[in-house]
């Protein structure tokens, strides 16, 4: 479980394929903090950490996730937003944020907000996945990249989000631009409350 709010970026420094995986290994500044098992959010993916080495770490990410998010496009030399997972004893900053990552979106739109960023993303949607959730709505949550954020504007297929300039400093939205893929994990609340609407 997470909560959406960053620590930090990491840098993907290598990768190898092994089948249908992808092992990622990547540099951040809390790399031998980490220990074995450990699950790690990767632009909002939750990832388990496999081995850890010489300031770096390695998670393994299997087809189905790297068919679902946009993990299959990192390079070599990319930056990574991580978090680890909540601790239950201190304040909920965020929201609930489970690290399954539902589908990508491309942003479209970026537009100055004097002095912060909006960014406008679109998804492929249809009314058998807003059934079950997948939407937004207006002043809700979203999850993009791993970055608990609030809902503007929404339509059946786009939404918007306000990125204040320490956001856009200190996670990969400062990469982001118009044609970028991200990952995008719809409330939980929201989903849970569409599968109880149609019992």
């Amino acid at each position: 479980m997470f909560s959406g709010i960053i620590e930090e970026f990491a840098t993907v420094v290598a990768i190898r394929k092994d089948r249908g995986n992808i092992d990622f290994s990547l540099k951040c500044s809390f790399a031998d903090e980490l220990k074995t098992d450990q699950s790690v959010a990767h632009n909002g993916v939750c990832l388990t950490v496999v081995s850890i080495a010489n300031g770096t770490y390695t998670v393994t990410a299997m087809k189905e996730t790297l068919e679902r998010s946009n993990l299959s496009l990192l390079k070599v030399g990319d930056k990574v937003n991580i978090e680890r997972s909540m601790q239950m004893n201190g304040r909920l900053d965020g929201h609930i944020v489970q690290g399954h990552v539902d589908l990508t979106a491309r942003c479209t739109a970026m537009e100055d907000a004097d002095g912060s960023t909006y960014f406008t993303f679109t998804y492929e949607t249809d009314k058998e996945m807003a059934r079950h959730g997948y939407f937004t709505v207006d002043k809700g949550s979203v999850t993009v990249n791993g970055v608990s954020l609030t809902v503007c504007n929404p339509t059946a297929d786009t939404f918007r989000v306000a990125i204040i300039p320490y956001t856009l400093e200190h996670t990969n939205f400062c990469d982001i631009r118009v044609g970028s893929v991200v990952n995008i994990e719809f409330d939980i609340l929201g989903k849970y409350i569409a599968r109880l609407s149609q019992l």
